[in-house]
Order: structure tokens, then C-alpha cells, then sequence
């Protein structure tokens, strides 16, 4: 009888928490159909089951942590007999991931769905690895997937780990040493004097990436102040012409998803990232547009925006934000990103600056437009004036490539008849 694994939903999933079960112990399922939701890193997906049968044994209750490639419930013919199911045994203490998921682990860890593996339910190729190879594997940025284990049954161990991460090192850089030293202590109020709030999957995992993102790429940050005027003025006839065709509207940040596209598109130097020892230039241009949602902070990607229309953007842009704030994004919806836009325009923010979404090497802060006063022809007149402030990843991208392309950018949107041209 087959077993429900925890599937790899994300390219950055380690573990789940079954957020639901959507199906009882007895119940009839049929393959395809939804039994469970699942919160990973990035969103809440549904489980699709992979066979037909009877949800014979649940191993996972709602609201418990498991690893990627342990059982989580056991489907069979009805009979209702676990001893003829060939599972491992229900889900315990020994093998659901404690809060700290890097905490180390017997040998005889779980097994990781391929990194490839989209299936909702495992179709059983798997590579084995334990928790301390997946350690290791996070901390040097090793790929699991390109790791040959050489332990019992093919298991990758730290040890395979550690060699492919020497062999992919070119022997003249010296890398730094870690810094052993104590880690302060930080002071903690009195009981009493705080509420804790346990942190979402998606703001625990935001919190390790973006520290990464911030301790490893060195980032520098460039701003401009671009006069939006006429982007408005071109807004509005748009919009009064969607309006007439009974089409839903475009928002300025569409038209900024396009006008970054097709600077991207024009100066490809900035649509890259840093792979060690060379830069990988994307071919596609795909722009991630943060959405702040109750759980955190989710990044879905407009893919190939370059050769989108506004309209098609912002239509896309509108069901990825909702779907996001409903938490019902999938992976693809949020994988493959080769720049951001963040826009906290809205809210009233005029300047600020973001962290790079790795492993991307840059991102574009929007501000808020607001009125100041310019000479035109020795002629003091009100402008409509945008900040935004490009943050780089300088191992990437340098100073003047950086510059070259914010001035492609301000160039584009004071002229936006070329965005769409």
C-alpha cells in the first residue's frame, strides 16, 4: 500500500507542516483529488493524491512539521490494517523537524524528494540524505541534487557534501574564515512583559534568506528621481480607453513591471546573478513583485514581462497578488525571478531601500510620486516626481552598470510612449 510523502513544493523547501487534512481516516480518494494543504516556505498548496484507494492511517496530525520524504498518511484497500501497508510507522517525535530544522540528526535521516519533483504525492524517487548533509549543503550553497552519495543505498553524507563543495572552489581564493567567536547573548524582558507570536514557515524562512542575502552580498544603492508625469498623464488615457472597452485598469506599478522589462531588455547587463566564479545572464526576464500578505512576505514573477503587454501584465499581476494573499500560490508561480520590484508607494513612503532577493543581483524600491516644484524654461512649474532607489549586488553588477541602467529606466518611464513601443 502506498504512503503519502511530504513533497519538495518549492526549490527552497526543507520540511512542511500539514496545515489541513481535507480527507478522514476511511474516506474514499481518487487520484488527483485534493486530500491535504500543506504551508511551506513560500504558500499554503493543496496535496493532490497520487493514487486511488482509502485514506487508511493519517501519521501526520494538522499543525505538525515533517520532513521532506516522510510518510505522512498511508493510503490501501480499505481493510484498515497498517501491518500489511508496508509504512514505516506513524510520524514521531524522532523524526518530525524540531522548530530548529538544523538541528542535527542520526544518520539515518529522512528522505528528500528530488529537487526536480513536483508530484503532490512522491512518486517515490527520492535522494537520501541526512539532516547534517542538508546542514552543510545549505551553509556552503552546495546543490543536493548535482551531490553523488556515496553512503549505504546511495545516501549523500557530509562528507560527500564537503567534496563537492571543494571541487566546485577554484584553489586560488582563499576563503575567509568563519568568525568563532561567542555570540552575544541578547537581553530578554521580564516575563510578562511581552506576547510571543510564533513566526509563519514563510517569515522564518524570509528571515534566513534575507539575512543570507544581506551577510553575502555586498550591497551598494543607487537612486533616482524620475519625473512621472507624463507616465500618469499616459495612464490615464490608457485606462480611459480599457474603461470604454469594458477592460479592467492598469496601475502605475504595471507599467513600471514593463518599463523595467524592457530596460532589462535593452541593458541585459544588470539581469544577472553570481555563481562564484562566473555570472549567469538570464536569457528570460522574469520580475518578482513583492506582496506583503498576513503571513509574510511572498514574491510572485511575472514571467517574460519584456514581451507582455501592460494589460496582460496587470492582469496577471492582479490574480498572482490575490492568490498570494489567499496563500494560493504555487511553486512556479514564485520560482525563476530575475529582478524585483518592491512599491511601497501606496502607503505613503517616498524613498527607501530593499534587500536582493537571491539569488538575484538586484532590486528596485518604488516610493511614493509626489508633487515638487521644477524650472521649465526658466518657468517654475509642478512635476510629478517618483523615487526609487536600485539596491545591487556589487560581486554582480558595478557602479557605473548600475547607473547605466537606472538612466535606461528614468529615460523609458519620462517617455513612456517607448515602454509600450
Amino acid at each position: 500500500m502506498p504512503e503519502i510523502v511530504m513533497p519538495r513544493l518549492s526549490d527552497t523547501m526543507e520540511d512542511g507542516v500539514v496545515s489541513a487534512w481535507l480527507k478522514q481516516v476511511g474516506d474514499r480518494i481518487t487520484r488527483g483529488e485534493i486530500v491535504a494543504e500543506i504551508e511551506t516556505d513560500k504558500a499554503l498548496m493543496e496535496l493532490e493524491a497520487y493514487d486511488d484507494g482509502v485514506l487508511e492511517k493519517i501519521l501526520a496530525e494538522a499543525g505538525v512539521r515533517v520532513a521532506i520524504g516522510e510518510p505522512i498518511a498511508i493510503v490501501g484497500d480499505g481493510t484498515g490494517s497498517p501491518a500489511n501497508s508496508g509504512a514505516t510507522g506513524a510520524v514521531t517525535r524522532s523524526n518530525v523537524v524540531p522548530p530548529d530544522a538544523d538541528a542535527p540528526d542520526p544518520a539515518a535521516g529522512p528522505q528528500r524528494v528530488s529537487h526536480g519533483d513536483t508530484a503532490t504525492v512522491s512518486p517515490r524517487v527520492v535522494i537520501k540524505s541526512s539532516p547534517l548533509a542538508r546542514k552543510i549543503a545549505r551553509e556552503l550553497q552546495v546543490d543536493m541534487d548535482a551531490v553523488v552519495g556515496t553512503g549505504p543505498g546511495g545516501r549523500v553524507t557530509k562528507r560527500d557534501v564537503e567534496a563537492a563543495h571543494n571541487a566546485s572552489v577554484p584553489t586560488d581564493i582563499k576563503m575567509p574564515e568563519r568568525d568563532m567567536s561567542p555570540v552575544a547573548v541578547q537581553p530578554v524582558p521580564a516575563s510578562g512583559e511581552f506576547e510571543e507570536v510564533a513566526l509563519t514557515t514563510i517569515q522564518r524562512v524570509s528571515a534566513i534568506r534575507l539575512t543570507e542575502s544581506k551577510q553575502q552580498a555586498p550591497h551598494f544603492y543607487l537612486t533616482s528621481a524620475i519625473d512621472v508625469t507624463e507616465l500618469f498623464a499616459f495612464r490615464a488615457r490608457i485606462n480611459a480607453t480599457l474603461e470604454a472597452a469594458g477592460e479592467s485598469k492598469v496601475s502605475v506599478n504595471d507599467l513600471l513591471v514593463k518599463a523595467v522589462a524592457a530596460a532589462l531588455r535593452k541593458d541585459p547587463s544588470v539581469n544577472v546573478s553570481f555563481a562564484g566564479d562566473k555570472l549567469l545572464r538570464h536569457k528570460g526576464i522574469h520580475i518578482g513583485v513583492a506582496v506583503a500578505t498576513p503571513v509574510g512576505l511572498l514574491v510572485p514573477v511575472i514571467r517574460d514581462a519584456d514581451r507582455k503587454s501592460v494589460s496582460e501584465i496587470a492582469t496577471e499581476s492582479r490574480d498572482k497578488a490575490t492568490r498570494a494573499r489567499d496563500r494560493k500560490l504555487r511553486a512556479e508561480d514564485m520560482s525563476g525571478g530575475t529582478f524585483t520590484i518592491s512599491n511601497l508607494g501606496m502607503f505613503g513612503i517616498e524613498q527607501f531601500t530593499a534587500v536582493i532577493n537571491s539569488p538575484e543581483s538586484a532590486i528596485l524600491a518604488v516610493g511614493a510620486a509626489a508633487d515638487e516644484l521644477r524650472l521649465d524654461n526658466d518657468e517654475v512649474v509642478a512635476r510629478k516626481i517618483l523615487r526609487v532607489t536600485m539596491s545591487a549586488d556589487h560581486r554582480a553588477i558595478d557602479g557605473a552598470v548600475a547607473a547605466q541602467f537606472l538612466a535606461t529606466l528614468k529615460e523609458l518611464v519620462e517617455n513612456p510612449l517607448r515602454i509600450v513601443t
